[in-house]
């Protein structure tokens, strides 16, 4: 495990201990599998030619972050028996889907926004022309890396993972849940139901998507299958709460984006639902029973327990 003296110290996918929940570090575990991750994505787009799209996605995709997605995944997998390197390409496929949702959101014709991560959106930087083409290459490239790149586990597991990215995705995931966010946009009376379709879908889902996919690629029984899916919804909907809030009480320079962007768009939030306070309160409470669907599994969860508190923790 790499030492706090030490956070820094290169971790490769081969020589990573599995956690240990009586000393777990969450901030160890974040920094070995961000190292894995971001290896692995700079490694996965090389520029060729035609340079200027390949250099476009990986402006976006390398761009940092938390990784969350791929480090749920990864988690998913170790809890079920299962390696890093069995759960990688997936992983990084599911930051080339989240990020193609980033460039897309951050268009004119969507958000219209100018800062991602700390610094200008991909359509500021290349055009909206490049962005479009950018966001649909990863897209489209997210699925070939999980079927060629995905050794060690049997063909039907990967055909399962693929399916489950692409429900993510659809408009019964991510695409439906951005289309009812765009016409929720300046109409009053949004009710609780519709903000929480919005956000199980536009959030949710992919979340939901990295954890399976994770469990699945081991080989996870039924019930870790449940387990998992509840916690996973779980934790999705505490993240949007924490950003909704973090939209109002954060500034842009700590959020790398522009805040303040939801209530200048009139959109309906869960702090204007039910006010900070209470937000949070239904975050941590989501974020608690996540851990609870978990705790079966005691030392082994360990990692995934952690990054539901991580959710609610976050500042950025």
């Amino acid at each position: 495990m790499i030492s706090a003296e030490n956070p820094h110290k290169t971790a490769s996918a081969q020589n990573l201990a599995s956690p240990n929940h009586s000393d777990f570090q969450l901030v160890d575990y974040l920094t070995q599998r961000r190292e894995v991750v971001e290896a692995a994505l700079d490694k996965s787009i090389p520029v060729v030619y035609p340079e200027k799209i390949y250099e476009a996605m990986r402006y976006s995709l390398l761009a940092g972050g938390k990784r969350l997605r791929p480090i749920l995944c990864i988690a998913a997998c170790e809890l079920a028996g299962g390696t890093i390197e069995m759960a990688l390409p997936t992983a990084c496929a599911l930051e080339m889907i989240h990020t193609m949702s980033l460039i897309h959101d951050d268009l004119p014709a969507m958000d219209n926004d100018d800062f991602r991560r700390g610094k200008p959106t991909n359509h500021k930087k290349y055009g909206e022309d490049i962005a479009i083409l950018a966001g649909d290459g990863l897209l489209a490239y997210a699925y070939e890396h999980v079927a060629i790149q995905t050794h060690q586990v049997p063909a039907e597991r990967v055909l399962k993972v693929v399916a489950r990215l692409g429900h993510a995705v659809a408009a019964t995931g991510l695409v439906g849940g951005q289309v009812v966010d765009l016409e929720s946009e300046g109409v009053e009376g949004i009710t609780l139901s519709t903000l929480n379709f919005i956000h199980a879908h536009k959030t949710g889902a992919l979340l939901e998507a990295s954890v399976l996919s994770g469990a699945e690629l081991a080989g996870a029984d039924q019930q870790m299958r449940q387990r998992c899916s509840q916690y996973a919804r779980n934790i999705g909907l505490a993240f949007q709460i924490v950003d909704d809030i973090l939209d109002v009480t954060a500034t842009s320079e700590k959020l790398g984006k522009t805040a303040g962007k939801d209530v200048e768009a009139q959109k309906a939030t869960y702090p204007s639902l039910w006010g900070i306070p209470e937000s949070q309160r239904q975050a941590q409470r989501l974020v608690e029973e996540a851990k609870a669907e978990l705790a079966v599994y005691g030392e082994q969860a360990a990692p995934l327990m952690a990054l539901a508190d991580f959710i609610t923790a976050r500042k950025s």
